[in-house]
Parts: structure tokens; C-alpha cells; sequence
């Protein structure tokens, strides 16, 4: 029961996002499209959940008991970088025209603060590791439902006649405003 609770307090009341703020440069940058963002919101669940892993391992069996906690965000960091350029590799074998559409975005996962927080988020909350993976992968859906739900509104705005001063960024920002407090109302459902 207690990951069901995990599930719905990461995806839709704490979401990395909209409750937390990480994560916002994806966040902006690949919303402009509902296949990019679905193609993001896949790379980030795989490499937020993966990576969330092997730092849980990494620290808990390397770092902890050789006293290098120190070292956390340096070996993080590495580790997702590591991750990432496998993501590239096989983005690119398997699906060139994802890997175009994502563009710059993709290599800027590895410094995506979504996944170093959830990483050293899970190191804070002393979580195992089955808890680690239901809360890196729960997180990692709230991560893509506010990306994709913000691309379908960003595509619905681009079809409106928007005032000058409010078209592009202004415009998105309010809407993110907007569905940030959608969000909140998920708020005193779940408490984890």
C-alpha cells in the first residue's frame, strides 16, 4: 500500500515540476510538441529510473561505507552523464528523426536537475532500493503527464490569436502557472 501511496504523491502531488520545480528547463524547451515531448518524457523516465539505481548503489556500497559522502553529487553526476550518452547512442541508432526533434535537449538531460534531485532526494529520504526505483519511475511519469499535458496546451495556444506582448514565452509561463495550480488541488490527498 505504501508504494500506491508513493506512486500518487510523486506523480501528481509532488510533482517534480509543478510542486517542486525541477526540471523546468525540458520543461519549457521540448513542450512545443506532443511527439517531442512524449519522446523526452520516455528518455527522462529511463534514464531518472536507471540512474536512480546505480547512485542508490553506488552510495550505498561504495560511498557510505568508505566515508566518501562527500563525493555524492561528483560520483551522481557521472553517473547520469554515463547514462545519457547511452541514451544518445541508442536514440540514434534506433530513431533518428526523435533523436533530431529532441536536439539540444537530449544531451541537456544529464544536467537535467530532475534526475540529480531525485537521486540525491532518494539518498535523503534513507530509501531502499525497491522504494528508490517505485519513486524514481513515479516520478519520472509525473515528469512526463506535466510535459505532455503543458505540450497539448502549448499546441492548443499556438491555434489562438494571442495578444503581441503575450505570445511565446510570456504565454507559456502563464500556462504553466496555471496548470501548477491544477496540481495543487491533488494537494492533502496523499502525505509521504
Amino acid at each position: 500500500m505504501i508504494y500506491i501511496f508513493m506512486f500518487i504523491a510523486a506523480v501528481f502531488v509532488n510533482n517534480i515540476v509543478l510542486s517542486q520545480f525541477l526540471g523546468i528547463c525540458p520543461f519549457l524547451g521540448v513542450s512545443k510538441k506532443i511527439n517531442t515531448a512524449t519522446g523526452m518524457s520516455g528518455a527522462v523516465a529511463f534514464v531518472l529510473t536507471l540512474s536512480t539505481v546505480i547512485t542508490w548503489i553506488v552510495y550505498t556500497y561504495l560511498l557510505q561505507p568508505y566515508h566518501l559522502e562527500y563525493l555524492q553529487t561528483v560520483a551522481f553526476i557521472l553517473v547520469i552523464a554515463s547514462l545519457v550518452q547511452l541514451v544518445e547512442i541508442v536514440l540514434k541508432k534506433i530513431s533518428p528523426a526523435l533523436y533530431q526533434s529532441l536536439g539540444v535537449f537530449l544531451p541537456l538531460i544529464s544536467t537535467n536537475c530532475c534526475i540529480l534531485g531525485v537521486a540525491i532526494l532518494v539518498i535523503q529520504k534513507h530509501y531502499n532500493l525497491l522504494e528508490s526505483v517505485v519513486f524514481a519511475f513515479s516520478t519520472a511519469i509525473g515528469f512526463g503527464l506535466a510535459l505532455i499535458l503543458f505540450a497539448g496546451i502549448r499546441e492548443q495556444l499556438s491555434l489562438l490569436k494571442v495578444p503581441k506582448g503575450m505570445q511565446g514565452m510570456p504565454v507559456a509561463l502563464l500556462s504553466a502557472g496555471l496548470l501548477a495550480l491544477a496540481f495543487m488541488g491533488f494537494s492533502g490527498i496523499v502525505k509521504i
